[in-house]
């Protein structure tokens, strides 16, 4: 999406530094729609086949693909993915061609951070059976020029960096050729980066995109029209976000007009339940990993446990419209 839009466009855009706390700045985030954003009808049930997905742990590898978008816009990579070879000593198993191909999950960071800083969570979705891929932005990651206004750019950037992760599938001699499930794609993102996911399903919709986890986000300056094909939202925020108003993200999962569920974490700040080990950040990824087993892999059985694990320990509360 070009920072060249109408006037009003800008103006939602302009208060989307209230997101600038990602880099620890503790500012109140409010409500925005973009004006003209086209509603489309979305089909009634996500495109999901009925399958299993994998139980066991794998080993995770590490990688960087280095992108550069129109020539003015570096998008340096990483990915974790299942990989072939050793396990790292713990319970984990190696990655086979038995296992068959991995979906992708396409990760957006937050104002002034970096996909590593999220690499805990990351790793345990790789460590699930998906492979994440995270660029970094070259505007609003750590150490630019922090230009907020930047964001709306970004959605343009996951599906540019999305084709070329896909590509990757057919590549000889890529350790990633034939590993791909290149039909079963999801987006996720926190904070600035969650803005982009919802860009991503909205004015920048990416109709290769069959579901998405918003962390802390919001939908200032890419709308609430929600458009295409169904494809099944899961929100997490905390209700004690300091930065982007729990409200703002409530408003933008109710206007999601697709299966959703929302994973609220009753004492959870802006990110630290998402980069601290521990059990906020273990409801997290645990919740985050069944509602991608079901939307990605069409396992049955890992919806019927999303709602057991949002809720394990008492640390969560979830609306469930799945």
């Amino acid at each position: 999406m070009s920072r060249r839009r109408p006037a009003a466009l800008l103006t939602a855009a302009l208060l989307v530094v209230g997101l600038a706390g990602c880099s620890g700045k503790a500012q109140t985030a409010e409500r925005a729609t973009v004006p003209g954003t086209p509603s489309v009808s979305a089909t009634p049930a996500p495109r999901a086949t009925a399958g299993t997905a994998p139980r066991t742990r794998f080993a995770v590898g590490v990688r960087e693909l280095e992108l550069n978008r129109d020539g003015n816009r570096p998008l340096p990579v990483t990915i974790w993915y299942p990989a072939a070879g050793p396990a790292g000593g713990g319970p984990e198993r190696e990655a086979t061609a038995a296992d068959g191909a991995f979906p992708v999950v396409m990760f957006s960071h937050g104002l002034d951070a970096e996909p590593d800083d999220y690499a805990i969570l990351l790793t345990r979705w790789a460590a699930a059976g998906f492979v994440v891929a995270a660029p970094t932005f070259p505007h609003t990651s750590r150490g630019a020029d922090g230009n907020v206004l930047d964001v709306l750019n970004q959605p343009a950037d996951v599906s540019y960096a999305l084709t070329r992760v896909l590509a990757l599938n057919d590549r000889a001699g890529d350790p990633l050729r034939g590993r791909l499930a290149t039909d079963r794609v999801a987006a996720a993102g926190h904070s600035a980066g969650g803005v982009t996911t919802i860009g991503l399903f909205t004015a920048g919709r990416d109709e290769r995109l069959d579901a998405g986890v918003v962390l802390a986000g919001t939908a200032l300056g890419v709308g609430t029209a929600f458009a295409g094909t169904a494809a099944p939202q899961l929100f997490v925020h905390g209700e004690l976000d300091e930065v982007v108003d729990y409200a703002a993200g409530r408003a933008a999962y109710d206007a999601v007009p697709w299966p959703k569920a929302m994973l609220s974490l009753t004492r959870g700040d802006h990110g630290r339940a998402l980069l601290t080990d521990g059990d906020a950040l273990r409801v997290v990824s645990d919740t985050t990993v069944e509602f991608l087993r079901w939307s990605l892999y069409g396992d049955a059985a890992a919806k019927r446990r999303i709602a057991t694990e949002a809720t394990r320990g008492g640390l969560g509360t979830l609306d469930d419209h799945l």
